[in-house]
């Protein structure tokens, strides 16, 4: 078979409902790349929280972090395709002054290995792990650079109208979409900027045809990524939307190796 892109996404596809590899998951998606395929991850997350994943998988792949915004291969920087999309500081003050007005719990600006959040009372969840150092108070004197991406808190209720909101406020600066999986938030990045464009990005520099790119994805952020593959997969737990136009969707969900079945299904794996 020729060679395949496969773009991953984390939280929902790839990872069960622990947040956690299973020894199944990583059997497949390891074979697949010792195969020669492209084993790439594709996710809302920054790169501190899915460095793990990356390192488990033993992968040497380019991936995407916070849903497009930056693509890079890790631990080398030389790589000729890799971008990051800042998003103005100033974008990011204004909402933190506007948090009660809107309705947002949390700030967190997101650079590419710090996180400048409007409270230290984080969320227990392995987006924000305690024990990370990377942690600063947002504030205009540590927050010196433009981010790339900024994630609010709010209720999972508010979420639509403050989405709406903040488009209107920015209508050509910013995008907006939901992720979240255990901890649904809002993630602002700039204008336009979604995970087909990394998965576009990795496919032309490796001259990988679109017929040649299976992703698999659950959740809003999925949704043009899904459109843009030769074939785009939803979880069978995925949103109705992103099933409504994904090519396939998985027999199983991502808490009974949904992923890692469909794989061996459409790669006729044999493994013992």
């Amino acid at each position: 078979m020729s060679q395949h892109m496969i773009a991953i996404d984390l939280d929902g596809t790839t990872l069960n409902n622990q947040s956690k590899l299973t020894p199944l998951t990583i059997q497949i998606l390891q074979k697949l790349d010792h195969m020669g395929h492209l084993v790439c991850i594709v996710t809302g997350r920054p790169y501190r929280t899915s460095k793990e994943i990356y390192q488990v998988l033993n992968l040497v792949t380019p991936m995407v972090n916070f849903n497009g915004a930056y693509c890079h291969f890790p631990d080398r920087p030389e790589w000729l395709a890799s971008y990051y999309h800042e998003l103005d500081r100033e974008i990011v003050f204004d909402l933190f002054n506007r948090q009660d007005e809107l309705g947002i719990q949390l700030v967190c600006a997101e650079g590419k290995e710090r996180l400048y959040t409007s409270s230290m009372n984080l969320p227990e969840s392995p987006y924000y792990p305690a024990e990370d150092a990377s942690y600063q108070k947002l504030s205009r004197q540590t927050l010196i650079h433009n981010p790339i991406a900024v994630t609010l808190f709010t209720s999972e209720a508010d979420q639509i109208p403050i989405q709406k909101k903040i488009m209107a406020s920015y209508p050509n600066q910013v995008s907006v979409r939901t992720w979240g999986g255990e901890i649904p938030v809002l993630e602002v990045v700039s204008k336009n900027l979604h995970k087909a464009v990394g998965v576009k990005t990795i496919a032309d520099f490796y001259h990988i045809p679109r017929q040649n790119i299976l992703a698999f994805g659950d959740e809003d952020n999925d949704l043009e990524m899904i459109e843009f593959a030769g074939h785009g997969v939803a979880m069978s737990n995925a949103i109705q939307p992103l099933k409504d136009i994904a090519n396939d969707i998985t027999e199983h969900s991502n808490d009974q190796d949904g992923l890692a079945h469909y794989l061996i299904d459409y790669f006729n794996l044999s493994f013992n």
